[in-house]
């Protein structure tokens, strides 16, 4: 499970807030020292930059999108264009502050659950930027949910993690950014919605 789906610098938290055979929900914080609207541009822009490749479903052989609009797709796409996954549909924008996607992320897919992904950013009082991912999911299934909700809660930590390092990378070395995008890394997949 812990491959299918997809925390070190600043302060961190990770909280399994409630667990049932049925459902649960799982929270995850990093604190980042850069304005909201950085980290904002950061999670809709640069997702395919931060997001673990291990947590993917072609790993290095593939590239994310994400559409921070009403009905877009958090995608994935392998080189060859034909392979392709459409991971969570956004539901919900405020710029700056709260993204909210519906939907299975990896196995929870295929096992025909459904969750809600949010993303909630706030200024800190230094100027910074609090991140926390909840991540809420359920349904019928012969399984007992209970028993993999420390792993989705592992894996979303690391997912946030990527999220926060890459911002930490980005403000210690703005060059080094520049070189990772000259390298092709953060390539936008085509939207395969076209």
């Amino acid at each position: 499970m812990a491959l299918a789906l997809g925390l070190g610098g600043g302060p961190a938290a990770a909280a399994v807030k409630d667990a049932a055979a049925n459902g649960f929900t799982v929270e995850n914080e990093q604190t980042v020292v850069v304005a909201p609207d950085a980290a904002w541009t950061a999670l809709v822009e640069d997702i395919d930059r931060w997001w673990p490749k291990d947590h993917t479903w072609w790993g290095q052989d593939s590239r994310l999108s994400l559409q921070p609009r009403a009905g877009g797709c958090f995608c994935e796409i392998g080189r060859d264009g034909r392979r392709q996954a459409l991971h969570m549909t956004v539901s919900f924008v405020d710029p700056g502050k709260t993204l909210r996607l519906l939907g299975g992320l990896g196995p929870l897919q295929g096992m025909g659950l459904h969750g809600a992904l949010e993303f909630k950013l706030s200024a800190t009082a230094d100027g910074g930027t609090r991140i926390v991912m909840t991540y809420r999911a359920g349904g019928y299934t012969p399984d007992d949910l209970s028993k993999f909700v420390a792993v989705v809660d592992q894996v979303q930590g690391l997912q946030l993690r990527g999220l926060g390092d890459y911002l930490r990378r980005s403000t210690a070395s703005p060059a080094r950014a520049k070189a990772d995008d000259e390298a092709g890394h953060g390539a936008v997949p085509p939207d395969p919605q076209r």
